[in-house]
């Protein structure tokens, strides 16, 4: 938005003109003091009107995020970068997140004037990222770029993305990663939010098109050029070798990491040795342009957080380094990478030319700067030398204070925000209202015209603000401030609501990620459920070639069927992998015999009991179906406006439970709707609108939450999101006095509060609501049994929405669709960094690191210690080890009150670190928190273990987990496996599905009922699940009751995935498991798309693989359970008494055996085997060789038709017909 007429109406404040010409003489240093919401304005002026690039600095990355925010909306986003310091410290032995190298080289490339891109005019750095020296010439790295129609070698491209240290994976999840597949090259570069997919023709690009990581395929935006920016700052070329392998003989303690940057090969936190192996370092004001002109936020604070980063950064290079050399010295000089001194930056600054100035939120006074110090921030000690620009500044600097003040900060109160515009323009002045969204732009001219002020909202502001009316923009502006002289008042949406403005990482809500890619990643010995055989184990996929055709298998052992045999063996094909699930159920199961009794047994008492479970679902879903409660009207344009006011972009699946949720509120049949997702997935807003729109029609609404922290969380979103509208929102917690509550319920018995947010007090019989209509329920799991039953009584006639963070799985929430009204919110942060996980013993050197790391970043710790009794000395140890930190304790046996008190407090940040029990497993969500450490961790279960591990690095800061044990004592060797397990799991891959599998089977017990655990651990629980979604459908009248006999079809086709075309063998079985699970030809043409897209152009052995799911769909369609060669026959059965898929029987009648002798002579119908052996096709009648393949699959299919389903082509759409003709075309064809 283009706003140049307020940029220039307050750079015509007399004190910012004059500081505008004080930076065309090129002053050296000014400090300018007035309120922090004139700093975007002062620096916009000083680029339009000054003409020099700026570099901006602040104390902490949150305010350079916000700051940039308000500049791009003053100058535009190409005039603005944000140049971001590493997550990482110069010395820990770890890499910065390749997006964050990928970011601060696209700037670097930018102030260089690479890429054909503008220089940007203002660069904001937090101060952090100012005092890292960083390798000398980062713009000057390579990078790859590729263009659409131009020829690049592909095996070219792959050793230049490993020379850019990309890293070769098979699957393509995170930035950095590239996979290559044939004639396709996956990229996931640093500085896109999306993977690319580079398609080959030859070493021509035929195409360059994006694809998103949850399902791998691609979507309709492609692009014609592409650029990969290296993912570290430290590359290896042949220099960094040499250099790397000299120093090998000379430092056998860091010979392991050397040696293998010598050979080549990335080392994770190589970085650490950048004095040694490259080729010197410079500071970020050696690249800035030579007039820059440096402006530093609020000095003192800066000053503050520099002493601590040098501090901490000295604490690590020590805690790092000197254990890895002899004598405790540094084994080579690594400081020249260490934070620089704040002082000998800004020296070092003036000296090259440039500028350096602050801007403080208030003017020291005349004499308040101590001996050697001066108001930048800056010291020298009494008797050291002055340099020439410091002796400029002897009788201090010189100062600007401006004649502006910030606004009161209305606190939500609209009606007095309102008040002071109304009374400024009465007065003649000028103002200006900026809000965040077109919504909340016209809500805000509505308010002001109800109260006979006149508003407009505007596009743009090119000129002066007019006067007479209140001039309503569109921009990040957070907050404002009235300037006398002048005569302006600019009131931003951030001093009605007092809330922070989004994160900026956030705002990007991610893409819809719907058929999760998951790799079956299988180890030898991993335990398996066989739906016909039971518990097995896995041993090895292995190819056959029988009768000329190769098939790939997956081989079981079971347990042996003879005392001291080896066990037996199945080999199960890839066709019929939908029989074969991974176990996941309690600890290690016992081998199940094939064929045994007991595994029938089992089976058949937990289809027993998942039928009684199914049993009481329909009853609940009868008797809500016959109550009758309040059908609330369509949405309002308050709804809409109240919509368009949310600043991040909502995700596919967000808006399709919103959908649904009004669609069940607009009905007369009371609403009971479940939805499910992560903590940070958005549920929270799926409540507003609906409460809202309950509030619309005149009802109360509501919201029930299980602690006290929730009720602050929720209340802060609802007050916020309903600011500008007449909507009431109260809280109910301990936090408020008795009179405060009793207001509140008086009040709310009135009528006169909407919507109510509160703990399980909201349910007590002292409650009473004028008109209820809407109750929210959060995490309705964690409340007690007669809570339960109040709520059950509730839900008689009043709408429900209950949240969960607990996962469902997706098969159960399919399986009680209809019965249970479920909406699930899988959407994910497209980039989710792995946790970093170190297990290792206690050490207090590195506890006292980890902490000062986490509070560099200005993060917080969980420090969890499991014992009560100790806990108080543990949290006073840290104390003294880390004084400058801020240390609470919370423990299970605290008074609910302090626990709570202490919990608000560390979620406002009012505490660096708490001291706890796994209290914090159960859904807490603090996104500032991000470094874990566990003490006795050994003493720890896995999935508890996982669970603490997912409180951190929930934001997109990399997330730190330390599970300690005490160095003098021997781990038992379950517990170090654990401790092992975890370290190595620290991926989203196997391990963590393993604690997925934990939490889902948590929310099915919430739904189904906790007894069932026992029957999930005796099948499995993938299997138990499909054991639900049998009997619900049998229930429903929608299948059969029996069990459905696997399905064998074994013929002379060469249906395989080849290694060459799908090489990871977690990907192949992935494959193979859902081409067996499909259940329409519509899902078979999607497969077939999709293996197009991942993999290149389907080759013969995969189309039949495809072929023969066609098939076997129309086989089960005609009840069939096996088509199998049999010597010179192809055997068919049953033939009597089949049953199709919807239950109907199916027999073969006279006129159909007339039909069969006609068309197929020779066949032999077995009546007491229930089986028709139909002689095998040929070539020729006489001296014909036998046909295999498609074409064997195309005749079986009209055998099928024929004679099994005669009246196929008349009936339409059924799944059999469609797919018997889908296989006879695709025979047809490649028989042809």
């Amino acid at each position: 938005m283009m706003l140049q007429g307020l940029i220039d109406t307050v750079c015509n404040d007399p004190a910012i003109a004059d500081a505008i010409e004080q930076a065309r003489a090129g002053v050296p240093a000014l400090d300018i003091a007035g309120p922090p919401a004139t700093r975007a304005f002062i620096t916009s002026g000083l680029v339009r009107r000054a003409g020099r690039p700026l570099l901006v600095v602040t104390s902490t990355f949150r305010e350079a995020e916000s700051l940039v925010d308000e500049l791009s909306s003053l100058l535009g986003d190409e005039e603005v970068a944000y140049y971001p310091a590493w997550e990482t410290l110069p010395h820990e032995r770890l890499s910065p997140n390749s997006d964050t190298v990928g970011h601060r080289l696209e700037v670097l490339r930018r102030i260089a004037g690479k890429d054909d891109l503008p220089a940007p005019s203002v660069v904001v750095a937090p101060i952090r990222s100012v005092l890292q020296p960083q390798v000398r010439g980062l713009a000057d790295l390579p990078v790859v770029k590729l263009r659409t129609a131009e020829d690049y070698d592909p095996s070219r491209l792959e050793a230049d993305l490993v020379a850019a240290a990309y890293s070769r994976v098979d699957l393509v999840e995170r930035r950095g990663e590239f996979a290559v597949r044939g004639g396709i090259v996956d990229i996931f570069a640093p500085t896109y939010s999306h993977p690319v997919r580079v398609d080959f023709f030859g070493d021509t690009i035929e195409d360059l098109r994006f694809f998103t990581v949850g399902d791998q395929r691609s979507t309709d935006e492609t692009v014609d050029e592409f650029v990969a920016a290296p993912c570290r700052e430290l590359l290896i070329t042949p220099e960094v070798q040499q250099r790397a392998a000299a120093l090998v003989d000379a430092h056998p303690e860091l010979s392991e990491m050397l040696e293998k940057i010598s050979q080549g090969q990335s080392v994770e936190g190589m970085e650490a040795l950048i004095p040694a192996l490259a080729d010197g370092v410079e500071l970020l004001v050696d690249v800035m342009a030579p007039e820059t002109l440096t402006l530093v936020c609020d000095p003192e604070l800066v000053r503050t957080r520099a002493a601590d980063l040098v501090r901490t950064s000295q604490e690590f290079l020590h805690a790092s380094w000197a254990a890895a050399a002899a004598g405790g010295k540094a084994p080579i000089d690594l400081a020249a990478s260490s934070y620089q001194e704040l002082a000998d930056v800004r020296q070092h600054s003036l000296d090259i030319g440039q500028g350096w100035w602050s801007l403080s939120a208030f003017a020291a006074a005349p004499d308040s700067a101590p001996q050697g110090e001066d108001p930048t921030g800056e010291s020298a000690s009494a008797g050291e030398s002055v340099s020439a620009a410091d002796a400029a500044f002897a009788g201090g600097i010189p100062e600007m204070i401006l004649d502006m003040e910030p606004l009161p900060g209305w606190r939500g109160d609209a009606e007095k925000a309102i008040a002071t515009m109304t009374d400024d323009l009465a007065r003649g002045w000028r103002v200006v209202s900026s809000v965040e969204g077109k919504g909340l732009a016209n809500r805000m001219a509505e308010m002001l015209r109800d109260h006979d002020t006149p508003a407009r909202v505007l596009d743009e502001l090119p000129d002066e603000p007019e006067l007479h009316v209140v001039s309503i923009i569109l921009s990040g502006l957070r907050h404002g401030f009235r300037a006398p002289d002048l005569k302006l008042t600019l009131v931003a949406a951030g001093d009605i609501t007092n809330q922070p403005n989004a994160d900026r990482s956030s705002r990007k809500m991610p893409t819809k990620r719907r058929n999760q890619v998951v790799p079956l990643e299988l180890k030898p010995g991993d335990p398996l459920v066989h739906e016909q055989h039971g518990v097995g184990r896995f041993v090895e996929m292995t190819q056959r070639t029988v009768a000329g055709a190769t098939r790939e298998y997956m081989v079981i052992e079971y347990a042996a069927s003879k005392r001291g045999q080896p066990g037996d063996r199945l080999y199960v094909p890839m066709d019929q992998l939908d029989q074969v699930t991974r176990y996941v159920g309690g600890e290690a199961p016992a081998l199940d015999k094939m064929g045994g009794a007991e595994w029938k047994h089992r089976k058949s008492r937990a289809r027993k009991a998942v039928r009684q479970v199914a049993a009481g679902l329909i009853k609940l879903y009868a008797a809500r179906q016959a109550s009758r409660g309040h059908a609330f009207s369509p949405d309002t344009p308050w709804q809409h406006e109240m919509e368009d006011a949310f600043r991040y972009e909502e995700t596919p699946d967000q808006l399709a439970c919103i959908t649904d949720v009004k669609h069940d509120m607009e009905q007369i049949v009371p609403m009971d709707r479940l939805i499910c997702g992560d903590v940070g997935y958005g549920k929270t807003e799926i409540a507003v609108r609906a409460a809202f729109k309950a509030v619309q029609d005149g009802k109360q609404v509501a919201v029930l939450v299980p602690t006290t922290l929730l009720v602050q969380q929720h209340y802060q979103t609802f007050a916020e999101r309903y600011s500008g509208f007449p909507v009431t929102v109260a809280q109910l917690s301990r936090f408020q006095t008795e009179k405060e509550v009793a207001t509140t319920l008086e009040e709310m018995a009135q009528g006169k509060v909407d919507v109510v947010i509160g703990t399980h007090r909201l349910l007590s019989s002292k409650v009473h609501y004028k008109d209820l209509g809407l109750v929210i329920i959060d995490e309705e799991q964690r409340f007690g049994v007669e809570h339960k039953e109040a709520l059950k009584k509730l839900r008689v006639n009043v709408d429900v929405l209950s949240m969960s963070a607990t996962p469902i799985p997706r098969t159960l929430e399919m399986a009680v669709t209809g019965i249970r009204e479920m909406s699930t919110i899988t959407t994910p942060p497209e980039e989710r960094h792995p946790v970093l996980t170190f297990a290792g013993p206690y050490d207090e050197g590195q506890v006292v690191a980890a902490i000062r790391r986490e509070m560099a970043r200005e993060g917080q710790v969980f420090l969890v210690h499991n014992r009560v009794a100790s806990i108080d000395r543990v949290a006073a140890r840290i104390r003294e080890m880390v004084p400058e930190a801020r240390v609470v304790t919370a423990h299970g046996q605290m008074s609910e009150k302090t626990l709570e008190k202490v919990m608000v407090d560390f979620w406002e940040r009012r505490a660096d670190v708490l001291v706890c029990t796994t209290i914090v497993e159960a859904g807490l969500d603090i996104p500032t928190a991000n470094t874990l450490i566990v003490d006795r961790a050994d003493h720890m279960g896995l999935s508890q273990m996982h669970q603490l591990r997912g409180r951190v690095g929930r934001s997109r800061e990399r997330g730190y987990a330390y599970f300690l044990y005490p160095g003098d004592r021997t781990l038992t060797t379950t517990a170090h496996d654990r401790l092992a397990a975890l370290a190595a799991n620290n991926e989203l891959g196997a391990g963590m599905a393993i604690a997925m599998k934990d939490l889902e089977i948590r929310g099915a017990g919430n739904l189904l009922g906790d007894e069932q655990s026992g029957h999930i651990a005796d099948v499995g629980f993938d299997l138990y699940l499909r054991l639900v979604g049998e009997a619900v459908a049998e229930f429903k009248g929608d299948g059969p009751g029996e069990e459905e006999k696997p399905m064998r079809i074994e013929l002379p086709v060469n249906a395989h995935l080849p290694e060459d075309y799908v090489e990871s063998e977690r990907l192949r079985l992935e494959m193979y498991k859902r081409i067996a699970e499909v259940t329409s030809t519509d899902d078979i043409e999607a497969l077939r798309g999709e293996l197009q897209d991942r993999y290149g152009p389907v080759p013969e052995q995969a189309e039949s693989l495809l072929t023969v799911a066609a098939f076997r769909l129309l086989c089960r369609q005609a009840g069939l359970t096996e088509v199998m060669s049999q010597g010179r026959s192809i055997r068919f059965a049953p033939i009597a008494g089949r049953r199709a898929p919807d239950g109907t029987e199916l027999s073969l009648p006279d006129s159909r055996r007339v039909r069969l002798d006609r068309l197929y002579p020779g066949t032999l119908v077995k009546n007491a085997a229930n089986l028709a052996l139909v002689p095998a096709p040929r070539t020729a009648k006489v001296g014909g060789q036998p046909i295999i393949g498609d074409e064997l699959i195309a005749w079986a299919s009209g055998f099928v038709r024929d004679i099994l389903l005669p009246d196929a082509p008349r009936r339409q759409g059924t799944a059999g017909n469609t797919a018997g003709d889908t296989v006879g075309a695709t025979a047809g064809a490649a028989a042809g």
